[in-house]
């Protein structure tokens, strides 16, 4: 009966992989008429999964393409887009925050911010601003190159395309990300990752619009006033993605939840151990049944890791982690979703150990974890942990107190 069920859920992967490809060969094909540079076929096998590359392929632009700093849109993509590595401050979406923030910019800021743990997405002047760039950047262009910073990071959590935009100015194919970033029109975003193609270009870019104190680094600008906040946040959450990486590297039971073949990795380790990069999108507590800690994947297609006891969820310290990366250690389980009507896969923790949180600026972490990552100065380097996420610890008492 287990074979079965297992072979249930590598059989209904395989069906909606297929699925998924015939549909996103129909409509590239439709949308790539032959005589572009780039053809339809070379479009379909770039968007296929099963020979995932850098290269996504050649789009036009459509008129208007650009929305605002950091999203534009092309023609022949059954998705939008999601510019790797930069962040631009957001434009107005209503006529009152633009008369605040006119009136009185820095309360207008503070307003905005109020008591916020975290600094928050603001509409700001500098928003405006940067798609005004944008808009300059490609005026005069038709076609752009779209390429990956990983060949198995894909789409994003709302099935955006994650990209590099490439311009081709005087015979030369011009990074838009990397330059947005010179122009000091957004800060080196490491959020999600360093860029693990062009890290090094975009560091020095960001030094080189500080230093010359271009759009969002002058300190007159109407622009959001926590950037080494947010920068210190960023760069602690992308030196534990490295160091998770770094270790995964030949490694089939470490997995990146967010890489395409994340799931078909998990079918292929039931009832064994795997260590699992993602962020906490939510915890479920019922006064019944485990904790369910739901680890962010594509929106309504999370991965679920339960623990059954309250004692052991409280000692992970996970509750602090809610929208922060984590690293779960667990053993893979087939359950039946009664709800959904199907069978999907879930991982199952036992003890507080199993479970590496992040540290990140802000989250005390108390005595029940180790240090994960040193502090970062946005190198990519960062210094070697006591204990490296994935490597678990003791199974009782006050895990990796130091």
């Amino acid at each position: 009966m287990h074979l079965r069920v297992h072979l249930r859920v590598l059989r209904n992967a395989a069906v909606t992989l297929f699925v998924g490809l015939v549909a996103i060969n129909l409509s590239c094909g439709a949308a790539n008429p032959p005589e572009q540079r780039y053809s339809k076929e070379k479009l379909a096998e770039s968007l296929s999964v099963d020979k995932p590359g850098l290269l996504i392929g050649e789009f036009e632009l459509p008129p208007n393409a650009v929305v605002d700093g950091d999203t534009i849109k092309v023609n022949g993509l059954d998705a939008s887009l999601r510019l790797l590595a930069i962040d631009s401050e957001e434009t107005f979406k209503n006529e009152q925050n633009r008369r605040d923030a006119a009136d009185d910019f820095l309360s207008y800021y503070k307003r905005i911010r109020g008591t916020h743990r975290r600094p928050r997405k603001t509409q700001t002047p500098m928003g405006e601003e940067a798609k005004k760039w944008a808009q300059d950047f490609f005026e005069g262009t038709t076609t752009v190159r779209l390429e990956r910073d990983h060949p198995k990071e894909i789409k994003g959590r709302f099935k955006r395309y994650l990209v590099y935009v490439f311009v081709e100015k005087n015979g030369n194919w011009i990074n838009y990300n990397l330059e947005h970033v010179r122009a000091g029109m957004s800060p080196y975003f490491t959020k999600y990752s360093y860029s693990r193609r062009f890290h090094d270009q975009f560091v020095a870019a960001e030094n080189e619009a500080r230093a010359a104190k271009r759009g969002i680094w002058n300190p007159e600008a109407e622009s959001n006033k926590d950037y080494d906040e947010r920068t210190a946040w960023w760069n602690a959450r992308a030196d534990f993605i490295k160091l998770f990486e770094d270790r995964a590297n030949g490694r089939n039971d470490y997995i990146v939840l967010t890489h395409w073949d994340a799931m078909d990795q998990l079918a292929k380790h039931v009832d064994q151990e795997v260590s699992v990069l993602a962020l906490v999108s939510s915890i479920r507590q019922g006064k019944r049944g485990p904790v369910r800690i739901q680890l962010s994947r594509r929106l309504f297609d999370d991965l679920t890791a339960i623990i059954w006891d309250r004692e052991v969820f409280a000692q992970s310290g996970v509750e602090t982690h809610k929208g922060e990366y984590v690293v779960v250690k667990g053993i893979v389980q087939i359950y039946e979703n009664k709800y959904r009507k199907r069978n999907e896969l879930q991982l199952v923790v036992k003890t507080p150990s199993q479970i590496t949180r992040s540290r990140v600026p802000g989250i005390p972490m108390g005595e029940t974890v180790a240090p994960v990552v040193g502090a970062s100065d946005g190198s990519g380097k960062s210094s070697e942990p006591s204990e490296a996420p994935g490597a678990g610890g003791p199974s009782a008492g006050k895990e990796g107190k130091k």
